[in-house]
């Protein structure tokens, strides 16, 4: 029997329970199927890695999700009808990469700070108007996609994400640039396109692995003091777009 199932656009409209009894499955797709709930059923299948169930209608996600420690590589929720994420998924802390991404989420849980494995997190397309303190114990995530969510600050904590690499924060609600961020030595690009910025800090220039700011469509002045760090990274190299 194949570890693989993919049922991507068949046209279930309900999963069979019988999927939920191969439970030596390690990959699960079942995107694009029109499905508006999920039996727990699914916390059976502990040896699943990777889990898509994105393009559905799922209106929640079950917390039996927490049940499979399996799922190290990829969990897919994106583009559904969420609110909200159950807590349980704080227990999947080998999970690599997960994507909520195009749904109507109001808050990440505490408990995502629990998901020690994580190296990607894509969140765009919400309704998030911050993030939890416990987002500082994700210490091996490198890149986190925040774009057209209702941001206005980041929380302390998010100083503590040493291996971020890539950060997405357009469209959001920012009026200043988050000053968390300076703590970030592995920062390479920075996405801030459509906020409400009015100037750049000096210590933006200080960010040792900076390669590419994106400042585009803020609506601020570029005058005086406030072109100098703009000025010392474009002659480091950095491409500053604005």
């Amino acid at each position: 029997m194949t570890d693989v199932l993919n049922l991507w656009k068949a046209g279930l409209g309900e999963v069979p329970e019988d999927v939920w009894e191969r439970t030596g499955l390690r990959v699960l797709i079942l995107a694009d199927n029109g499905l508006t709930r999920l039996s727990p059923g699914i916390g059976r299948l502990q040896r699943l890695h990777t889990l898509d169930l994105g393009h559905n209608r799922l209106a929640e996600a079950p917390g039996e999700l927490g049940e499979l420690r399996g799922l190290t590589r990829y969990l897919y929720l994106h583009d559904n009808r969420l609110t909200r994420l159950p807590p349980e998924l704080g227990r999947l802390d080998g999970l690599a990469y997960l994507n909520v991404g195009e749904n109507r989420i109001g808050e990440l849980p505490p408990e995502t700070g629990d998901m020690a494995g994580l190296v990607e997190l894509r969140a765009q397309h919400n309704e998030l108007a911050g993030l939890p303190e416990s987002i500082g114990r994700l210490g091996r995530l490198r890149e986190l996609w925040l774009r057209g969510n209702r941001i206005t600050s980041l929380p302390t904590a998010f100083s503590a994400l040493a291996q971020l690499r890539h950060l997405e924060l357009r469209d959001n609600a920012l009026e200043s640039v988050p000053e968390p961020l300076r703590a970030l030595p592995l920062l390479r690009q920075l996405d801030l396109r459509s906020n409400r910025l009015r100037g750049i800090p000096d210590w933006v220039a200080e960010l040792p692995s900076l390669e590419k700011l994106d400042l585009r469509w803020n609506g601020f002045e570029e005058r005086g003091d406030e072109l100098l760090p703009l000025r010392a990274l474009r002659e480091r190299g950095c491409a500053v777009l604005t």
